[in-house]
């Protein structure tokens, strides 16, 4: 049985359409009309168990979304779900108790309390037996070092520190399959090593891991397999290796020129992608053109004031996987 099925999945949201202005504002009083946004549409795909497998899109594609549903928190508008053999929603009780959840953005923790204070709730909470629940911090105190702020209130741990204890809250009950939305947004490099190389251990013990992220460092470096979300719909499932290839294919080099940006004949690969001003954002296809040898040109003809060499933000990445598909 897969860790994950899902079939025809679809979530629509009613909105309020508001009108501008008092006049408006009073209108929709006494007469209001709505409008259907569609945030996730036919979306298919299986996840094997022990699998570690990265969701990425634009803002607004739907990942948080249709992550909410895996994990029961919303109901689907139409499609099938199948999480550990449960449908998440209808048996969120019994499913929930198999799960580990971390929102980046939103906290399991109880915000006055000390850390240790939660944890001890959370073994309330999920009835776990003496035994597990000291080995298992035991080892979140070795491995994510957490062990200096247990008597710290969540409220003052620092960002790093909280979703360190985040993750270890999600999983201090043993749970087959953790979902992870953003888990290192704004976390300085030694936080993200740490939750980086302990999930890696968490997924070769067989633990099923999905994470929603817009750092490709974490996609690169976690999941072997990648889903591509955009306007709700899946555009790519398949080996991460292919998105790293066309990543490292192409380079974005910005230029600030010492004078008015010169026009010049560009070779094969290179395509002058926006200008302001005396700025100049270059897009370079490495397979077809060499990023030195286009430095040392424009050096050595033109005054050049700065130069910054950019990879494909996950925007462009999925507009280009959109619009090209993946060779």
């Amino acid at each position: 049985m897969p860790a994950i099925e899902v079939k025809g999945l679809s979530k629509e949201f009613k909105v309020l359409k508001r009108k501008a202005g008092l006049k408006g504002a009073l209108k929709g009083l006494f007469s209001r009309s709505y409008k259907t946004v569609r945030a996730v549409h036919d979306v298919n795909f299986t996840v094997k168990e022990g699998e570690f497998v990265g969701i990425i899109g634009p803002n607004g594609a739907g990942k948080s979304t249709a992550i909410k549903m895996l994990t029961g928190i919303l109901l689907p508008s139409g499609g099938d779900i199948k999480c550990l053999g449960y449908n998440p929603f209808k048996q969120r009780k019994e499913y929930v108790k198999n799960i580990g959840v971390v929102f980046g953005q939103r906290t399991q923790l109880w915000w006055d309390l000390p850390t240790q204070d939660s944890f001890e709730l959370l073994r309330e909470i999920f009835e776990i037996p003496d035994g597990v629940y000291k080995r298992n911090m035991a080892r979140f105190r070795k491995v994510l070092g957490i062990g200096n702020y247990m008597l710290t209130p969540v409220r003052k741990l620092s960002l790093g520190e909280k979703m360190r204890c985040e993750l270890a809250a999600s999983l201090i009950h043993n749970p087959k399959m953790i979902f992870l939305d953003e888990p290192t947004i704004g976390l300085d490099v030694d936080a993200k090593y740490r939750i980086r190389e302990f999930l890696k251990e968490k997924n070769r013990e067989g633990i099923t891991i999905v994470l929603t992220t817009h750092d490709m460092g974490d996609i690169e470096e976690l999941c072997p397999r990648t889903i591509i979300i955009d306007k709700g719909t899946v555009i790519y499932d398949g080996p991460t290796d292919k998105i790293r290839k066309k990543m490292s294919a192409e380079k974005f080099i910005k230029v600030d020129y010492a004078e008015k940006a010169p026009k010049f004949a560009l070779s094969k690969g290179i395509k002058a992608k926006e200008v302001i001003g005396n700025q100049v954002t270059y897009a370079i296809d490495t397979r077809k053109a060499g990023v030195s040898d286009f430095i040392k040109k424009i050096f050595t003809k033109y005054g050049i004031e700065d130069i910054d060499i950019e990879e494909p933000s996950v925007e462009e990445l999925i507009r280009r996987i959109y619009t090209e598909g993946i060779r």
